[in-house]
Parts: structure tokens; sequence; C-alpha cells
């Protein structure tokens, strides 16, 4: 299976929090819309030391006049990403998209619960921005629960703080809001959310998913969650983001987070 790639440009790569970038990419009209959820796999042009594309969610999308505009939130992690970190306006990539499942949104829901762990805040920033452009009288109640180790890794605080009706902030270290796991304040505020208008969306470390999965099965609220994996082709053909889930007919069965997700349902992951 081949992969259509199409030439983009660099327009800023700023560093947001130590070791986090924003990096916005000007694309041509011809780029398809991505919805919130999906992802985009971009490679380095011209270098031989990184051969493979990187997987990055949309975190912000902008069409322009003349062309169209992307924005990817990412932590340096690896050798990919150090160059990427390294990358100056004007500096050509390669980029396909937008990949995977997306996030649904159900026209009776009226309460959305957003919750991220560290950097996985970036394809739920998007969301936010998209759910807000419903306006008033359709856009739902947002509560965002936003966790990470330390203050200084919170990205897109103040945006977030503007968009939705409720921000939990939480860190690990005690060095701003609640002290501890961003799903301690959502387990103990689970219960004042109404079962059937009610849509959690999350992103994180697969110890929050999992810790999420647990605090649903006693109260059973729908959820949708991103799963963050490693991929080498973003296409589905080398099965390496290859994860077990519950098949419709009970049984276990592996689904690839880049073509049946990364957007999953929570209760359809297996986790022993």
């Amino acid at each position: 299976m081949r992969q259509f790639m199409m030439g983009g440009l660099v327009e800023s790569n700023a560093e947001v929090r130590e070791g986090h970038y924003l990096m916005s990419l000007r694309l041509p009209l011809s780029f398809a819309l991505p919805l919130p959820g999906q992802f985009v796999m971009v490679r380095l042009k011209g270098r031989k030391d990184m051969l493979l594309a990187r997987p990055f969610s949309v975190s912000g999308f902008h069409r322009q006049a003349q062309d169209i505009r992307i924005e990817i939130l990412y932590r340096v992690a690896g050798q990919g990403t150090r160059l990427f970190a390294r990358l100056r306006p004007g500096d050509d990539l390669d980029i396909s998209g937008p990949l995977g499942r997306p996030f649904e949104i159900p026209q009776n829901i009226r309460n959305v619960i957003l919750v991220s762990g560290g950097v996985g805040v970036a394809p739920l920033r998007y969301l936010l921005a998209c759910l807000q452009v419903q306006g008033t009288d359709r856009a739902p109640r947002i509560d965002f629960y936003i966790g990470a180790k330390t203050v200084d890794e919170l990205l897109e605080l103040e945006t977030i703080r503007c968009l939705c009706d409720n921000l939990h902030v939480c860190t690990d270290d005690c060095s701003m809001g609640h002290p501890g796991l961003v799903t301690e304040p959502l387990e103990k505020a689970i219960k004042s959310y109404p079962l059937n208008d009610t849509l959690i969306c999350a992103c994180g470390p697969l110890g929050m998913i999992r810790r999420l999965s647990e605090i649903l099965t006693q109260y059973p609220l729908a959820c949708q969650v991103s799963l963050e994996e490693r991929m080498a082709c973003g296409l589905g053909a080398c099965l390496g983001c290859a994860v077990a889930v519950r098949g419709q007919d009970g049984e276990k069965q592996y689904q690839r987070v880049c073509r049946e997700g990364p957007v999953f349902n929570l209760r359809d992951l297996l986790w022993d």
C-alpha cells in the first residue's frame, strides 16, 4: 500500500514549554479537512537519517484564501522529534493525511468531558475548538480535565481556559491545581453527570486510559479514547500499532490504531 504525500512548508515551530513545540504547517488548498482525533504522517525532506514519517495528532486547522494551515503540538521524545524541533520557517516537509478514525459526537450530547494527560491534550485542543464553532445554541457544556507531571508541562492552558466551561487542572508534583492524577477529580465528580447525554473524550498515557476504564465500570458513561501508539507506516500495512479489542462477537481480536483508530470506544479495549 503506497502512501500519498504532499509538500508543505513550516510556518513556525515554537517551543511553548521546555521540550514541547507547537508547529504550524502551510499546505495546499487540496489538503482535506481533518476531523478532531485524526492524525497526519510527516517526513523530513532529503534526510537519510529519518526514512520513516512520524505520526502527529492534528491540534489546529485554519483555512485561508491561498492555503491551509494545520498545527501540531508535540513533545521531543527521540531522534525523530529532535530533528523536527530544529526546523525553521520555510523548511520543506512531506505530509500525508488526514488519517484514522476521529472522535464522533452524537447530536443528543449536551455534556462533553475532555480528559488529557501530558501531550495528549493535542487532539482535544482541536476537538474543543470544533465544538465551539457549532454556536452557543448547539454547543454542549464542556468540562476539561487536564493533567501533567508538573506545571511546566501543562500545555495550551490559557487557550483551553477560554474555550471550555469548566477547567480542572491536575499536576503529579502538586505544583498547580489538584495534587495528583487527572482521573482523581473526575472520579469524585463522575456521578454528577447525566448518563444519557454525556460523553467523555480522552487522550493520554496508557495508564491514564486504563484507570479511566476502571472508573467507568462503576458509572457507565459513554467514552471515546484516542490511543498514543508508535506507528511505522500509518496505513495499516505493517501491523506495528495493533491493540487488543473486543470484537462484535465478544471474542478477542486485534485492530490497528492507524486504521481502525486512533479513536476507540473505551469499552472495546481489552487490558489483559
